[in-house]
């Protein structure tokens, strides 16, 4: 199991990202909530790592903190959750309000997220409910850059892309993006707005 690696950033393009530890490279996928701590490119980064092994493909997901990796495992022991919806999940709201609304029975505010149905979202508050007391402090361990720089030339394309990747369907993360004023904005600071206005609509 690879549990942690530290080692050069070399590209973030959500919800991927490469680094460069002692000559290999490795692929991670990360949550939002991780990109958002990421320093700038060619900048040393620790990730809290957690890998899956499937018949077809090795897949190594990567967090800022030990605390958001422990949310992640427990949200993929929950029935119909895969990595793929835990990522969404960690990347449509912070630890906290996820705790919050759990603990809140709050079903629609957790349908809000991409791929979170009625029953998900009533599976997720009955079996999450008692775990959540047991993980640790969501405490992040990233250097925060002072500006997230965009990693492509046209941000509001990567946005989108990044929140298909995130479950959304292509037209409404398109929706999704525009409605976010985007000057000067880079595409991880689209992304973050975007997702907020999405959770925060009714």
């Amino acid at each position: 199991m690879i549990g942690r690696l530290k080692g050069t950033l070399l590209l973030k393009s959500p919800p991927q990202l490469l680094l460069d530890v002692q000559g290999v490279g490795y692929e991670v996928e990360a949550p939002m909530s991780t990109f958002y701590q990421l320093p700038e490119l060619n900048q040393e980064v620790v990730l809290h790592t957690h890998l899956i092994v499937r018949d077809d493909a090795h897949i190594l997901c990567g967090f800022a903190s030990e605390g958001e990796r422990s949310l992640f495992r427990s949200l993929i022991r929950v029935n119909g959750v895969g990595a793929k919806l835990a990522l969404a999940i960690l990347s449509g709201m912070s630890a906290t309000e996820f705790a919050q609304r759990v603990q809140e029975n709050d079903v629609t505010g957790l349908t809000r997220l991409p791929g979170v149905g009625k029953k998900t979202a009533e599976r997720l508050i009955i079996e999450m409910r008692d775990k959540l007391d047991a993980l640790p402090a969501q405490g992040g361990s990233l250097p925060v850059s002072a500006r997230v720089e965009a990693a492509l030339a046209d941000p509001l394309a990567e946005a989108v892309s990044a929140l298909i990747a995130l479950g959304y369907k292509p037209p409404e993360a398109s929706r999704m993006v525009q409605r976010v004023d985007s000057t000067d904005l880079g595409s991880e600071a689209i992304i973050r707005e975007a997702l907020k206005s999405s959770i925060s609509r009714k």
